[in-house]
C-alpha cells in the first residue's frame, strides 16, 4: 500500500522542512510562521493565591518560559487574571498571560478581556461529558452543532474585539459524549471536535488561533496531531500547533514520554510551542523543553533522501511492520533490547547487573529482573563464564568465528565490508550492520535470514530510516530491523531526549523489531532508557505505568508526593496503568486508557476508579493509597512481591 502525498501532515516525509503555519499575536509574543519554537508551562498555585502565583511565574519566565498558564475554573479566578498581570507588568515580567478554561464559558468571557490568551477544551466548553452513550440522527446532530456555535461564538467577539489569542485543545481523555458517539474515543473523533471550533472561528473571521491535540498515549497523540494537520490542509487552514503529552508523569519517564511524543512530532516539521508536562514544579519543565528543541535547532548533518514522497504504510494508525521471526525476534514477538559491553575492558558478571541480570555465586545461578536486555554485544573481548540461558552474546564475526562459534547463545555480527569473506548459509541465527548513508538492497537480499543492525551518525535519522523502511516494503525484504543510535552527549537528559526523539517515532509507527542504544553513560542508565522508549510507545511494557498530571491551580493534593507513595507501594505491577489525578476535570477523562484512577474529588478526598468507573467515592486521603491497593486486590490485578 502507498499512502497518497496529496493531504500529507508534513511537507516532506523524507526531508524536515517546518511545516508552514500563519503567523499569530499573543500579546506581546509572536508565533508561527518563521519565528522560533516557544516553550510554556502551567503554574501549580491557586489562581486566588495572587501572591504565589506571581512568584511561581516569576520563577517560570526566570527559567525561560515564554507563556504562563493558569487555571481559571470559575469567574473568581478569571477576574484575579488580571491582578495577576497587574503585579507581574509592575514588577517587569510581560510574558503573556493564558487562562485554562474547561466547563466556563462565563471564565473564558472575563479573562479574554483581562489577559493575552485563552484556553478552550472542545470536550467540556459547549458540550457535556457524563460517559453517556446518545444515538444522534443527522438532523439532532446538526442541532447540537447550532447550539455550540451559539455558545461559542461569544467568546470569539470578545476575543476579536481585545485582540486575544486562544487555543482550541483537544484532550483525549475529554472528548464529549456527543463526539465519543459518533467517532468513538479515536485520533479521529478529538480532530473532528477541534474543526468544529476551528471551523466555527473561521465563519466568525477569527484567525488568532493556536491547537493541541493532547494525549496520554503517545500513539494516540502522535496519529490525532498527523490528522489534524492532514484534516486543515484539506480544509485550507494552517494554525500553528502547541505539542505536549498530557500526564507524561515525573523522572526519567516523564522525560522519555514527553521526548516520544512531542519529538515524533518535531522530526517532521510540525509544532510552534510546546509544553513538556512533568509532575515536577513547572520552573523544572522549561530546560527540558528547551533542550529538545537545540535538537531541531543544530540539524545540519543530513542526507538528502531522493523519493516520490509516499509512504508504504498508513501513518494515521499503527501497523506493525511484517517481518520474518527467528528465535525472539521478529515476527510477533515484541521488540528486544542490546545491551553493549564492547568497550569493558575486562567482562564479568557483575557487568550484567546493569541490564537485569545479577548471579548468586552461593546459589550458583542467574535471577532476571524485569528490565531484563535480551542481547549483550561483546565485540572482541572474550567470555570465560556460563551466561543466561535467556541471553544471546553477539561477538564481531573475526573473534566468533575463532572462539564461540560451536557455543551455545553465541552469535556473529558482521559488516557490509567482511560478511562476503564467511559462510553464513548454514548459521541459525546472525546480525548483519548497514550504515544508512549507503543502500545496501542487493547485500541484503543474499542475507535473506539476517537479522538487520541500521545505524547512522547523520542528523536526519528519521528520514533515513523512513526511506529505508519504504524501500525495504517496495522490495519485499522482510528481515527483522534493530535500529542503532549512538550519541556522545555527557548530558544524560539530553541524551535521553535525543534517543527518545529519534527512536520513538519509529516504533509508534510500527517500525523496528529492536533497538541498541550506545553512548557514554552507565549501562544502567542506558538499559533503563531503552526499556522506557519501548514502554512510551507501548511496543513493550515492562512496568508499571503512571499516568500523573502535572500539579496545577486546581489540584487537591500533593501529586508529587502522592505520587511517589503510590509509586513505591505498586512498581512491582508490570503492565498496570494508574492514573493519578489532581481533580476531576483532569479526570477521570485525562486518564483515558488507565486501569485504575486515583482521583482528587475535594479538600482532603479521593475518588478511586477502575478504569473510568467511580468504585469508592470521598476516600479520605490519609487512607486513599492503602484503598487503592484493596480496589486493586479485589480486581484480581495485584501480585505479592516475592
Amino acid at each position: 500500500m502507498q499512502v497518497s502525498s496529496k493531504f500529507p501532515y508534513c511537507e516532506n516525509y523524507f526531508s524536515r522542512i517546518k511545516n508552514p503555519t500563519i503567523e499569530i499575536t499573543i500579546g506581546n509574543l509572536k508565533l508561527g510562521e518563521e519565528n522560533p519554537i516557544r516553550v510554556q508551562s502551567m503554574t501549580t498555585t491557586d489562581t486566588m493565591n495572587t501572591e504565589g502565583s506571581v512568584e511561581q511565574s516569576i520563577r517560570m519566565i526566570d527559567a525561560g518560559c515564554e507563556l504562563v498558564r493558569l487555571t481559571a475554573p470559575s469567574k473568581n479566578e478569571a477576574i484575579n487574571l488580571g491582578e495577576i498581570k497587574r503585579i507581574l507588568n509592575e514588577k517587569g515580567y510581560y510574558a503573556p498571560l493564558v487562562a485554562d478554561i474547561h466547563f466556563t464559558p462565563n471564565a473564558a468571557e472575563i479573562a479574554a478581556k483581562l489577559i493575552e490568551k485563552v484556553r478552550v477544551n472542545p470536550g467540556n466548553y459547549a458540550d457535556k461529558k457524563k460517559f453517556e452513550e446518545i444515538d444522534y440522527t443527522n438532523d439532532s446532530y446538526e442541532k447540537e452543532l447550532i447550539r455550540i456555535e451559539q455558545k461559542f461564538t461569544p467568546l470569539i467577539n470578545i476575543c476579536k474585539e481585545y485582540g486575544t489569542a486562544m487555543r482550541i485543545g483537544t484532550n483525549h481523555g475529554s472528548l464529549s459524549d456527543r463526539i465519543l458517539s459518533r467517532f468513538g474515543d479515536t485520533p479521529e473523533g478529538m480532530v473532528e471536535s477541534a474543526m468544529e471550533f476551528l471551523r466555527i472561528c473561521i465563519k466568525n473571521d477569527y484567525h488568532n488561533l493556536v491547537i493541541s491535540m493532547k494525549a496520554s498515549n503517545t500513539l494516540v497523540m502522535v496519529q490525532a496531531y498527523r490528522l489534524l494537520v492532514s484534516t486543515m490542509k484539506k480544509e485550507g487552514m494552517k494554525f500553528p500547533l502547541h505539542l505536549g503529552v498530557t500526564e507524561a508523569g515525573d523522572g526519567e519517564d516523564g522525560r522519555i514520554k514527553s521526548a516520544v511524543g512531542i519529538g515524533a512530532l518535531m522530526e517532521d516539521g510540525l509544532g510552534d510551542t510546546i509544553r513538556v508536562s512533568l509532575t515536577e514544579d513547572p520552573e523544572f519543565e522549561i530546560p527540558v523543553a528547551r533542550k529538545l528543541i537545540e535538537k531541531y535547532e543544530n540539524y545540519s548533518n543530513v542526507k538528502l533522501v531522493e523519493t516520490n514522497n509516499n509512504l508504504t504504510y498508513n501513518p494515521f494508525e499503527y501497523n506493525k511492520r511484517l517481518s520474518f521471526e527467528n528465535k525472539n525476534i521478529g515476527g510477533k514477538n515484541h521488540p528486544i533490547v542490546f545491551a553493549d559491553l564492547s568497550k569493558k575492558e575486562e567482562i564479568n558478571p557483575a557487568n550484567f547487573f546493569g541490564f537485569g541480570y545479577s548471579y548468586s555465586v552461593q546459589l550458583d545461578k542467574w535471577n532476571l529482573q524485569d528490565l531484563a536486555a535480551d542481547y549483550v554485544f561483546l565485540g572482541n573481548k572474550e567470555l570465560n563464564f556460563e551466561i543466561p540461558g535467556t541471553l544471546g552474546a553477539v561477538f564481531n564475526a573475526e573473534i566468533w568465528s575463532e572462539k564461540y562459534q560451536k557455543q551455545k547463545h553465541c552469535f556473529p555480527i558482521f559488516s557490509t565490508k567482511n560478511i562476503q569473506k564467511f559462510d553464513v548459509s548454514n548459521l541459525d541465527l546472525y546480525f548483519l550492520e548497514l550504515d544508512l548513508k549507503q543502500d545496501n538492497y542487493e547485500l541484503i537480499k543474499l542475507n535473506s535470514k539476517a537479522i538487520l543492525v541500521v545505524t547512522t551518525k547523520l542528523d536526519n535519522k528519521t528520514q533515513l530510516l523512513r526511506n529505508f523502511r519504504c524501500q525495504l516494503d517496495l522490495n519485499k525484504i522482510e528481515n527483522p530491523i534493530i535500529i542503532k543510535t549512538d550519541y556522545e552527549s555527557n548530558d544524560l537528559e539530553r541524551f535521553q531526549l535525543n534517543s527518545s526523539a529519534d527512536l520513538g517515532i519509529h516504533f509508534i509507527d510500527g517500525f523496528g523489531d529492536g533497538l541498541w542504544i550506545t553512548g557514554n553513560h552507565p549501562i544502567k542508565d542506558i538499559n533503563s532508557l531503552s526499556f522506557g522508549i519501548l514502554q512510551a510507545t507501548r511496543t513493550r511494557i515492562s512496568k508499571t505505568e503512571y499516568i500523573s498530571c502535572p500539579s496545577c491551580g486546581r489540584t487537591l493534593f500533593d501529586l508529587q508526593e502522592t505520587t511517589q507513595k503510590i509509586r513505591l507501594r505498586t512498581s512491582h505491577l508490570k503492565g498496570l496503568k494508574i492514573g493519578i489525578m489532581g481533580c476531576i476535570v483532569n479526570g477521570p477523562g485525562e486518564m483515558a486508557d488507565a486501569d485504575y484512577g486515583y482521583v482528587g474529588t475535594g479538600p482532603g478526598k479521593i475518588n478511586l476508579y477502575k478504569e473510568k468507573t467511580v468504585v469508592r467515592k470521598n476516600v479520605d486521603e490519609s487512607n486513599a493509597v492503602d484503598a487503592l491497593i484493596d480496589v486493586i486486590k479485589e480486581n484480581g490485578d495485584w501480585i505479592d512481591i516475592k
